[in-house]
């Protein structure tokens, strides 16, 4: 049986495409009008606002389990935060309303208001601390990379299935100081090194389509939140991925032993962070390499978006415009 023939779960199938879709719409608009403005908290207090509203009219009993922080440090979309108009679709949520706020705040690539939905329980509860990541695109054989192998070893695995040199790979990571280890480690292998500032979400995703983008497999630590959200989209579109919370203080462990994690040191793979029936949305706010940013032109507001649904493995693109009416046309004020 293909993928597309399989049941499709019944809790997710009256969530449409395009309701998940207008939720990282609104979010992405609002954060587009603060591009290169440099206050990064407006802009994205701008998407959260917008992205809490729509969330709020979605026929769901919806639980944000990775979200802005948790609720002493967040004031709205705050880990455990119920959303939606209630009923009998139960899902958890996982959302970045304004992945790359940095990027916003400079009009620099690859921001991006980013939206996971899955079946209640399907969706890693873990708190806003760093995860250790690595991630390569689909095609390769199962385990072909590891979280608790060398760099030097991971390369040369990934060089082998893909029947290249060392040198032939390039690997993404986080321009972070943190990172100068595993960096001179990736580069004495032959390997390149593509640095980005912010948006490991996108970063992630390039690893699928590598004769477009270029990047082989990403490695590095970055947000917890990004790695959940990162991990519903390869679920989507196909891939592996792990990662390991950097559960370094005792009051982050107690943090997530509140939330439910008993081992610190679990090495969570693509299934663990995020199963089931997952829908996935990114709309671009700057223009970047996976998708288009706001624009707002004469006759309205253009958006793109790429949305993707882990259960029949669709991609939509959707390029939209918005007259500047209703809710467009308070938020363009």
């Amino acid at each position: 049986m293909s993928v597309i023939d399989k049941p499709r779960s019944k809790v997710l199938e009256r969530i449409l495409t395009l309701e998940v879709v207008r939720v990282t719409e609104r979010a992405a608009v609002a954060a587009a009008r603060l591009r290169g403005r440099g206050d990064e908290k407006a802009a994205d207090q701008a998407a959260v606002d917008a992205m809490r509203r729509e969330l709020n009219v979605l026929p769901i009993d919806g639980v944000v389990v990775i979200g802005e922080g948790e609720r002493d440090e967040a004031p709205m979309l705050y880990i455990g935060e119920q959303v939606g108009t209630g009923g009998n679709i139960k899902v958890d949520i996982a959302l970045d309303p304004l992945e790359g706020t940095t990027l916003c705040a400079k009009n620099q690539p690859n921001s991006l208001a980013v939206l996971a939905i899955a079946e209640r329980g399907g969706l890693l509860n873990a708190p806003d601390v760093y995860m250790d990541k690595i991630a390569v695109g689909p095609g390769y054989p199962k385990g072909i990379v590891d979280l608790d192998a060398s760099p030097a070893d991971n390369i040369a695995a990934l060089a082998q299935a893909k029947k290249v040199r060392p040198d032939e790979i390039t690997a993404l990571v986080m321009d972070r100081p943190r990172h100068a280890d595993l960096i001179e480690a990736i580069r004495s292998t032959g390997a390149a090194v593509q640095l980005i500032t912010d948006g490991d979400v996108a970063g992630i995703i390039h690893t699928t389509e590598p004769e477009v983008t270029g990047v082989d497999i990403y490695l590095g630590i970055g947000g917890a939140p990004e790695g959940v959200l990162a991990a519903a989209a390869l679920r989507c579109i196909g891939g592996q991925m792990q990662g390991r919370l950097i559960l370094d203080s005792e009051e982050k462990i107690a943090r997530a032993r509140r939330m439910g994690i008993e081992e610190p040191k679990k090495k969570y793979d693509l299934f663990e962070l995020a199963s089931g029936d997952v829908y996935f949305a990114a709309t671009g706010v700057t223009n970047g390499s996976l998708l288009s940013g706001v624009r707002f032109g004469y006759k309205g507001i253009y958006t793109e978006t790429l949305v993707m649904r882990s259960a029949t493995r669709t991609e939509r693109w959707i390029k939209s415009r918005h007259p500047f009416v209703e809710k467009f046309a308070a938020e363009a004020k």
